[in-house]
């Protein structure tokens, strides 16, 4: 299954691309080619990409490979859950205080915190760049997450 090819999960995937170049000043992927070559490197990226919406509560709306592997989830279980439940109940005062941050801010590009995944494995990020996504025209379209420096807390 090929999630990504979908012409909405391609514009999607761009609009991740192009809103973390102009929020955080820096190419999130290098990749060349036509919209959906771009689509499939960040899908299949050596680093996670998660994304959620503007919904209340927001909810997850994208997920490369690796964040499907981190959080034990296939991609019809990611999409479609509240992005809260991705942190444990503990951790989701401080989640919000990110949130928030990167709503004033644009971006955020040292957050360190506590995950769980879908089946309760713990584990730590590191060094996190969480940004506004944007559409070309200012339409705010959420929030992604960008992280590479994972520690399981659980044997």
């Amino acid at each position: 299954m090929q999630p990504w090819i979908e012409p909405r999960l391609v514009a999607h995937a761009c609009l991740l691309v192009e809103s973390y170049q102009r929020m955080v000043g820096r190419p999130l992927l290098h990749a060349a080619g036509d919209t959906t070559g771009i689509a499939g490197a960040l899908y299949r990226a050596p680093f996670v990409v998660v994304s959620h919406d503007t919904a209340d509560p927001p909810c997850l709306n994208y997920g490369n490979q690796r964040a499907l592997e981190l959080w034990e989830m296939s991609w019809p279980r990611l999409i479609g859950t509240p992005s809260r439940e991705t942190a444990e109940a503990a951790e989701r005062a401080a989640r919000e205080r990110l949130l928030e941050r990167v709503a004033r801010e644009g971006f955020v590009d040292d957050y360190t915190g506590i995950r769980v995944s879908s089946r309760g494995r713990r584990f730590r990020i590191d060094r996190a760049t969480v940004w506004a996504v944007v559409s070309p025209e200012g339409r705010p379209a959420g929030q992604a997450a960008t992280f590479s420096e994972v520690t399981f807390l659980d044997p």
